[in-house]
């Protein structure tokens, strides 16, 4: 029985670990990866910063539109600028927050 649990853990590691890396790739081509990183603060936040700031909220809309408008003021001075739809499609975007907000 802890083998069959230890399997199906690891499958499902294994495949999130896949879906996610469509993600990063999504996520590079964008250019968000020019400005930021999974750990630590570069120009713009750490995603790991960005979960913690919105950890237990239900904030993926917000976020998405932050994205598309861009803004400043949320993780500091430096502004981040507006992406649209052409440079990351709403599905790409979505799970890209999902993807930032997982971290």
């Amino acid at each position: 029985m802890k083998t069959l649990t230890f399997v199906t853990g690891l499958t499902l590691a294994l495949a999130s670990a896949g879906a996610w890396a469509g993600v990063e790739d999504a996520m590079a081509k964008a250019g968000c990866m020019a400005c930021h990183a999974k750990d630590k603060k570069m120009i713009g936040p750490a995603f790991k910063e960005i979960a913690a700031k919105y950890k237990g909220q239900d904030v993926v809309a917000t976020l998405m539109q932050k994205v598309r408008t861009g803004g400043k003021g949320n993780f500091g001075p430096i502004p981040m600028a507006p992406n649209p739809p052409d440079k990351i499609n709403d599905a790409d975007l979505k799970a890209a927050v999902e993807f930032i907000l997982s971290s």
